[in-house]
């Protein structure tokens, strides 16, 4: 039969293991962190483009042309360099027909254009911008290094909604998760194999590893950590849940 203090040290294992997989839920959990939505910002997920739109000098990265409009009111146009001032348009040749562009327009939306086509122009060429036609035009200089020609890349918008304001990011600490699991296993071991009453170690070890596997669990398939604080606030006190 299975002594009094060996129930009790069984009941501290389970309490410290909710503690802990608690802990581990959360370090294991992406974070929602709040988008910086003060500035335009053009996307372009296959080429890895993540920049800010200015509407002062190319050399400050992505130029928003004063002549065109704004997104949903007409055609617009961005110019980028392919190598200098960080070089936002490196890859711009890569984008081809069907590739998604997003522009995130602060008081506008997000607005989704779909690229059309590519074209190389002499540098001399005068793009047309109309009020009619909702088209994005990225341009740069072609072939990289050289102000010879340039590359046009025509995207047509597809749809226009509001700007996801959250985005969801890696947990910078998430290696504590694994850290806390290593210890709750490795403690306790250790004391499953120096409890003191010999004929309940088995019980003690049998305990830390089922709560090691739901730590375990918790880290490579991460949940909610709010639901394992709901069910322990009473533990602190809290008794309204």
């Amino acid at each position: 039969m299975v002594k009094l203090a060996t129930i009790v040290v069984i009941v501290g294992l389970i309490v410290v293991g909710m503690y802990a997989l608690l802990e581990v839920s959360y370090y294991s959990s992406k974070l929602s962190v709040e988008k910086d939505i003060s500035s335009p910002v053009v996307l372009i997920p296959s080429i890895g483009v993540n920049e800010k739109i200015n509407n002062i000098s190319i050399s400050q990265g992505v130029y928003h042309e004063e002549v065109s409009k704004l997104p949903s009111k007409g055609d617009v146009i961005l110019f980028g360099h392919r190598t200098s001032y960080s070089s936002p348009f490196l890859r711009l040749n890569e984008l081809k027909a069907g590739d998604n562009i997003i522009l995130e327009w602060p008081e506008i939306g997000q607005i989704n254009y779909t690229v059309k086509n590519s074209t190389i122009v002499p540098a001399s060429y005068l793009l047309p911008v109309h009020n009619d036609t909702q088209r994005l035009y990225l341009i740069t200089c072609d072939p990289p290094g050289f102000t010879t020609n340039r590359l046009i890349v025509t995207g047509d918008m597809s749809t226009l909604g509001p700007v996801n304001e959250t985005i969801t990011k890696e947990n910078p600490n998430t290696s504590n998760a694994l850290i806390i699991c290593l210890l709750f296993l490795i403690l306790g071991l250790v004391l499953s194999y120096f409890y003191p009453i010999k004929e309940d170690r088995l019980f003690i070890l049998i305990f830390v590893l089922i709560i090691s596997g739901a730590l375990f669990f918790a880290y490579f398939v991460p949940f909610n950590p709010d639901i394992i604080a709901s069910k322990i606030n009473w533990l602190n006190g809290d008794f309204s849940t």
